[in-house]
């Protein structure tokens, strides 16, 4: 009898053990919950805020589909086909120009001949600049449209989402008119304001949420982002394209103090060259480099 009570005991045990280990090794750990999710480099996004001296030109690379909004200054549109054929860009998915003034739109001309785009985004304003017919004389003979959005328009780029803040089509001031866009990747937000004034900012502030990069806006003039206008989005990092030791002052003194009373990291494009800004949805990296794509 007592033979028969431990071949039982044993069995039991046995069924016990057994259990427990089919169990432990079918359930989530919490090891397991949190193993890291490897990133391959064609899931981060990358930022590219090109030296260009005293203009505009911003690439945005994700999972190689392409964004452009403006394109520097006439004299830099060779020099930046050159750079774009170099990085292996054949086609851009949206090229943006922000608003008709030569220092935002003077290159796009040669992007247009040499690029394919599958659409061009820019305002209702027309223009007798040279640079604008130039523009538009390059997307009739390549047979592109040119699209004019609506205030909350998105689009996607990869996996990068860009939403149309704010646009206006008053002639009389160019730069309030700029195209704002943010663009959100995962858990990261960028805002390029074109050369919009804090005029133009009282109209979309109620539009905007708050950001860790900001394209500052009219390379750092006195007559843009205002102290509400930083409240509202609180940048982390604040990215000026600039020329060096341009005619205007540029960037002037009063816009860094108020970066600086936020506690905004600061990065000039004439203090570092083209500034490459790297996320992975989470984290952003900023490191810069020397570009041969300034002509001044």
């Amino acid at each position: 009898m007592k033979n028969k009570y431990n071949i039982l005991f044993i069995l039991l045990v046995i069924v016990f053990i057994g259990g427990y280990l089919f169990y432990s090794n079918n359930i989530p750990t919490k090891e397991t919950k949190n193993d890291p999710v490897e990133i391959t480099e064609d899931d981060y996004l990358k930022v590219y805020f090109m030296d260009v001296g005293q203009a505009d030109c911003i690439l945005i690379d994700n999972n190689h589909e392409y964004a452009l909004i403006d394109g520097g200054n006439t004299i830099d549109g060779k020099k930046l086909v050159k750079y774009f054929k170099e990085l292996g860009i054949e086609k851009f998915n949206y090229v943006i120009a922000t608003h008709p003034h030569e220092d935002h739109i003077g290159g796009l001309n040669f992007i247009i001949y040499n690029f394919d785009i599958d659409h061009f985004i820019g305002t209702n304003i027309k223009t007798d600049f040279k640079s604008y017919s130039n523009m538009m004389n390059a997307l009739e003979k390549e047979n592109i449209k040119y699209e004019v959005p609506n205030i909350n328009d998105t689009f996607r780029v990869g996996e990068a989402l860009f939403r149309i803040v704010y646009l206006d089509n008053n002639i009389e001031d160019i730069n309030s008119s700029s195209i704002v866009l943010e663009m959100t990747y995962k858990n990261n937000s960028f805002l390029f304001t074109g050369d919009t004034t804090s005029d133009a900012e009282k109209n979309y502030l109620d539009n905007l949420n708050e950001i860790d990069v900001l394209k500052v806006s009219h390379h750092g003039s006195q007559y843009a982002t205002s102290a509400q206008f930083l409240m509202k989005t609180k940048p982390k990092y604040a990215i000026i394209s600039v020329g060096k030791d341009n005619e205007y002052g540029y960037p002037k003194q009063v816009v860094l103090d108020k970066l600086k009373e936020l506690n905004t990291k600061v990065y000039r494009t004439d203090q570092l060259g083209t500034i490459i800004l790297t996320s992975n949805g989470n984290d952003i990296k900023i490191e810069n480099i020397k570009t041969d794509t300034n002509n001044e």
